[in-house]
């Protein structure tokens, strides 16, 4: 992916490929006493299911219909944003990006949840996909489902996963020099992954990037501290050759080759490991090495449910949103689409811990996440990341730290709302 695409990953076991490019009507416009509630979301191929269970619970009082958006979230974006800003009255629920929320709210297409739908979508959500649905603190979405990575290791080569980033490099490094495949892989490619890779180093760090306003560029030490240590990754002995060319599906496949024993990456790693079964059995999962502090701070992914300021039916929509998003259908949404749901009561479902024997480190993970940096001005904000961290072997901590906060500044100075 280029530096400019956005991505979403379905992570999980049996995560399934989703399909369609074009916008499709997935309903029927009957019932409901005319009332639609046009749902854009990506394609997901168990969402009409879910679709079908809240008209079913409507009680003929809306009828949901489900619109597919593109697979790529930058085509999916691309639609939105121009029917919100032609004030297409006919959208009524947005499937968004969680980097979209704070470009939506300021350009006022969406709009904010309050009263009792609020209390009921903060009730038992976890705090880092909650964050991801705020901007200036208002709630703007609800979130539906999540996503963050994990440390994958080989467990036939190492028996005792490292805890810190230092320890993990060291030990690959050993590997390495004995003769044994102790790659470390991951995404260093120039897009969106290089950015959430760099995101978490700050964020577990400790650092900053932007202030908490998203209206000034910092790049505080301790994030000077976060290149250098991407940079110590990039010229390891350890690091695989490919690693600035790489992104997630090269990460997993280099460690399924066997050519690795550490990998970065999201859950969805686990259940491509079991179509090769003896990869599998040695194919473990720890949570994310720190840098700083007792845990990381892994930035989240995922998908957040807003309305459009164009509706003519908020209060149904508010409504559906409710529904769409509840623990039943996040749980659906998990076990068959393989998506990570944002409730935390999900996690302790019997059948989720069955089905996710990672499910609870995902879970602690989420409870200490980190977000990309709010602000409307985030497609210009990734763009400059990416394309300054590119290749992370060039990387000179203070000078690409001072140019970092001088071009971050600059994207956010930047007049209007697409890129």
């Amino acid at each position: 992916m280029g530096a400019t695409r956005r991505y979403r990953v379905a992570a999980g076991v049996g995560a399934a490929l989703l399909a369609a490019s074009t916008v499709t009507a997935c309903g029927s416009d009957g019932g409901g006493g005319g009332i639609t509630v046009n749902v854009y979301k990506y394609p997901q191929e168990n969402f009409q299911a879910i679709v079908d269970s809240c008209n079913a619970k409507a009680g003929g009082r809306y009828n949901i219909v489900y619109n597919k958006l593109p697979r790529e979230a930058d085509g999916q974006r691309e639609q939105m944003v121009r029917r919100l800003a032609a004030e297409d009255d006919s959208m009524d629920v947005l499937g968004l990006d969680v980097t979209w929320t704070a470009e939506l709210a300021k350009a006022g297409w969406i709009r904010e949840f309050t009263g009792s739908v609020k209390s009921q979508v903060e009730n038992g959500t976890l705090p880092g996909p909650l964050q991801t649905a705020t901007y200036e603190g208002k709630l703007y979405g609800a979130p539906d489902n999540t996503n963050v990575q994990l440390l994958w290791y080989r467990s036939d080569l190492v028996p005792t996963p490292p805890k810190t980033w230092d320890e993990m490099i060291s030990m690959a490094e050993a590997l390495v020099a004995e003769g044994k495949p102790g790659q470390i892989v991951g995404q260093g490619k120039q897009y969106e992954g290089l950015v959430v890779l760099f995101n978490t180093l700050v964020n577990s760090n400790g650092g900053a990037l932007l202030d908490e306003n998203g209206t000034k560029a910092v790049v505080d030490d301790k994030a000077v501290e976060a290149l250098a240590a991407l940079k110590k990754l990039a010229t390891s002995k350890a690091i695989d050759p490919s690693f600035s060319n790489a992104a997630e599906d090269n990460a997993r496949l280099a460690m399924e080759g066997g050519n690795a024993a550490f990998q970065l990456n999201w859950p969805y790693v686990y259940a491509a490991a079991q179509k090769k079964p003896e990869f599998a059995k040695n194919f473990k999962w720890a949570p994310f090495p720190t840098l700083g502090g007792d845990q990381a701070r892994v930035t989240v992914g995922g998908v957040n449910y807003a309305v459009s300021s164009y509706t003519t039916h908020p209060d149904e929509s508010f409504d559906a949103v409710l529904c769409l998003r509840s623990a039943e259908n996040q749980k659906l949404a998990a076990l068959k689409d393989g998506v990570p749901p944002t409730i935390e009561a999900v996690y302790d479902d019997p059948e989720m811990v069955e089905a996710y024997p990672m499910s609870a480190d995902i879970k602690e993970t989420l409870k200490n996440s980190s977000v990309r940096p709010r602000t409307p001005a985030y497609q210009n904000v990734s763009t400059v990341i990416s394309t300054i961290l590119s290749p992370p072997a060039n990387i000179d901590p203070q000078a690409t730290a001072d140019r970092l906060r001088q071009e971050l500044q600059d994207a956010l100075d930047s007049k209007g709302v697409l890129p």
